[in-house]
């Protein structure tokens, strides 16, 4: 089978050859695999290690985004990061909150908001040529991504308070910016002319243990929003992918009934959410992507103890289908390039 097929079956819960693989890596892994490879880049390196998924991505066009602070970045919505050093790397984590002080929906209305013409589409039928014999997808975790991405600029406890006393300017925070995703995902989808397979969104809403909200809230506040993604990508023909971290299992059944075709992540170190479970309580209804574990597995196992987790879970959803093999949250830089290369060396050889 070639990556188009193996998507084919993969999406219609049939037999495969192997698993379809993803790959989510942060930049100094990516950047290590090309060195370890020697990969002229990121694409070539996921040639070699036979990873079936192609992201496309715009390019920005829009105003400078430069900060006066040397290191700083600063983003569409006005959010600025400063490079922040932990034992294992370096994050860019956000040091101002723009939002945090608004008090009215006026406030909220006023400020400079980014638009979808900021970006250029044009190249997306390129992209999508390039990447012909792999399956492309369109999107990130990042899109869409209300509570986190309204987190940034007004502060996690202010939008968990938001979220729960149904604040007018948390609620009219997280239209504005479901407003500027979904024209941008309608924008990018159109200009790729139906040859986006996978339109990739994110809502983080599980902790370890439990959902981080009640089904009730989900319900009434981010349900709507949801099936509007989905009904997007199906109006282009594509198959709608969410991320969310945690423990999401309380919800999969309403995702499955919303026409979601593929929940991505999939950490199996959450409650409920271990591969065997999801396989028995929903397989052949949900396509899962991810399952590999970026906690304990990947970053402290051995070489052998990654081939026989991956193996657990090409054998965990043979009967059932509707897998993609992959890490359950982004590659981090403590994990040992040997062990990535492991994950996907093993995955491309048969069913276990």
């Amino acid at each position: 089978m070639n990556s188009r097929e193996r998507f084919a079956a993969t999406v219609a819960f049939q037999p495969v050859d192997r698993p379809l693989m993803d790959y989510r890596g942060e930049p100094a892994v990516d950047s290590a695999l090309c060195h370890r490879l020697r990969a002229a880049d990121l694409d070539a390196a996921l040639d070699v290690m036979a990873v079936d998924l192609r992201v496309i991505a715009p390019t920005y066009v829009g105003p400078a985004l430069a900060t006066d602070v040397a290191g700083e970045e600063r983003d569409v919505w006005g959010i600025v990061r400063r490079p922040v050093a932990n034992p294992t790397g370096t994050h860019m984590e956000p040091v101002n909150r723009p939002w945090a002080e608004m008090r009215s929906v006026r406030e909220v209305e006023a400020y400079p908001w980014p638009r979808a013409d900021w970006y250029d589409f044009s190249a997306f039928p390129a992209l999508c040529d390039r990447y012909r014999e792999s399956v492309v997808v369109f999107g990130r975790a990042g899109m869409m991504d209300l509570i986190n991405g309204v987190s940034f600029g007004r502060g996690v406890e202010q939008v968990l308070l938001d979220i729960a006393s149904r604040d007018d300017v948390g609620l009219a925070l997280f239209r504005k910016r479901f407003e500027f995703m979904f024209e941008f995902a309608r924008r990018g989808l159109e200009s790729a002319q139906g040859r986006v397979d996978i339109l990739f969104f994110g809502e983080d809403l599980g902790t370890q243990q439990s959902l981080i909200i009640s089904p009730a809230t989900w319900r009434e506040v981010f349900k709507p929003y949801m099936e509007q993604m989905i009904g997007l990508a199906h109006q282009f023909g594509a198959k709608a992918m969410m991320h969310s971290c945690g423990s999401v299992a309380a919800l999969i059944p309403e995702f499955i009934e919303l026409g979601l075709d593929a929940l991505q992540a999939v950490q199996p170190m959450a409650a409920e959410m271990t591969p065997e479970t999801l396989a028995r309580r929903f397989g052949g209804r949900l396509v899962f992507n991810g399952t590999m574990d970026t906690q304990g597995t990947l970053p402290f196992g051995t070489v052998e103890e990654v081939r026989n987790e991956v193996r657990s879970r090409k054998k965990c959803f043979a009967s059932c289908g509707g897998f993609i093999l992959g890490p359950c949250h982004n590659i981090q830089t403590d994990t040992p390039i040997e062990n990535v290369l492991a994950l996907y060396s093993e995955g491309a050889k048969g069913p276990s």
